[in-house]
């Protein structure tokens, strides 16, 4: 019974002295890596915003940014483009107009936004040909999750003997498009 208790205490000294300061650290890491990337994440929705238009620059510092920590990302960006479409009560007569209008957001995704970025021209990266405009009224939004297992989630799972989501940081940011630069 007395070498079970030895055998406990030291397994609980290992743990209070090597693994705990370890998964704090982990954490932490975690915690800085996460709050750098809501600030280059809402630094660049707030500038795309601002301009109206995402250039291959912008674009390109972000993900730099974002990828200074270490960690991969997934980028997902959307862009809503409000339409306004005239209510008739006959479409094919324009005087059956109803004085009316309906509303509708057009969504633009990656697969829209990434070609115009990044097209297979030989236009240079501050060709205004390459920028992706926005208007004003639109929607800008933009969610970036990790792809890859953090040290912290990596030694929390170990230490709980479950597997964790390899999501643990999480940024959605966006908002109405405020200007229109040229």
């Amino acid at each position: 019974m007395n070498s079970f208790l030895k055998v406990f205490a030291v397994l609980m000294a290992i743990l209070l002295l090597y693994i705990f300061p370890v998964s704090a650290a982990f954490d932490q890491q975690d915690d800085v890596s996460e709050l750098v990337v809501l600030r280059a994440t809402t630094s660049f929705v707030d500038a795309v915003r601002d301009k109206g238009y995402i250039s291959p620059v912008m674009y390109d510092d972000f993900l730099q940014a974002i990828h200074a920590t270490g960690n991969t990302f997934d980028v997902q960006m959307e862009h809503g483009q409000k339409r306004y479409d005239p209510v008739y009560d006959d479409p094919s007569r324009p005087e059956t107009f109803r004085g009316e209008y309906d509303v509708h957001y057009d969504m633009f995704y990656n697969a829209q936004i990434l070609p115009v970025l990044f097209p297979d021209s030989a236009a240079g990266k501050d060709d205004p040909s390459r920028r992706y405009r926005l208007h004003a009224g639109d929607t800008f939004y933009v969610v970036v999750k990790n792809t890859n297992r953090t040290n912290g989630t990596i030694l929390h799972d170990f230490l709980n003997n479950a597997i964790s989501p390899n999501e643990k940081i999480v940024i959605p940011y966006g908002g109405v498009v405020r200007n229109e630069d040229d």
